[in-house]
């Protein structure tokens, strides 16, 4: 019962991506949602209480797995700057997870802008990963391989860095090999405030 159950909302959610990638958040209905899945509207709502929630829970997935790649690569052997250089290398993850996905990322930040629940969802973990980043360069400060720089200005240029090439490779894909340029990119920056 509980396999059924975890297959009807995966069904559900990939159903979302789909039609939320091609037509739009807007323009996709619950019915539409539950006939590409599927699924009764019964099924539906015992899964989801509404569109909002099933939108909310792709975004929620995608940066679940994206934390899960990116914890071991920092927190492995070496100095902070290796660290983050190693962290970088998730991008080929990410970029294959985007890939043809550039609607759906689109429509996450058109929605936050005008919706309070999607803004708060969206701009949450951008906070988290920035104060994640901060303590990181707190800890490179300690340690030493890092200059006295301010932790929250490193680390929003570490998301910035990484936020605009997430976008280069998910509106350009074939434009440059990605993952090579972020982790060239991110050398680049550790050689500018390692000591």
């Amino acid at each position: 019962m509980q396999q059924r159950s975890e297959e009807t909302r995966g069904r559900i959610l990939q159903a979302a991506q789909q039609l939320f990638a091609s037509s739009g958040y807007d323009a996709t209905g619950v019915a539409e949602l539950c006939h590409t899945a599927g699924v009764s509207k019964g099924a539906f709502y015992h899964h989801f209480p509404s569109k909002q929630a099933v939108f909310l829970a792709l975004l929620e997935n995608w940066l679940a797995a994206l934390d899960g790649q990116m914890a071991p690569l920092i927190e492995g052997p070496g100095s902070v700057p290796e660290g983050l250089v190693r962290a970088a290398s998730i991008t080929g993850m990410v970029f294959q997870s985007a890939s043809g996905q550039l609607p759906m990322f689109l429509e996450f930040w058109r929605e936050a802008s005008h919706d309070p629940l999607v803004w708060q969802t969206t701009v949450g973990p951008f906070r988290r990963y920035q104060e994640l980043f901060a303590g990181i360069v707190e800890k490179g400060i300690a340690e030493g391989s890092l200059r006295p720089v301010d932790p929250f200005v490193a680390s929003r240029t570490i998301v910035a860095l990484a936020l605009g090439f997430i976008l280069q490779g998910v509106i350009d894909p074939q434009g440059a090999p990605w993952d090579r340029v972020t982790r060239e990119s991110f050398q680049m920056l550790m050689k500018g405030i390692a000591l």
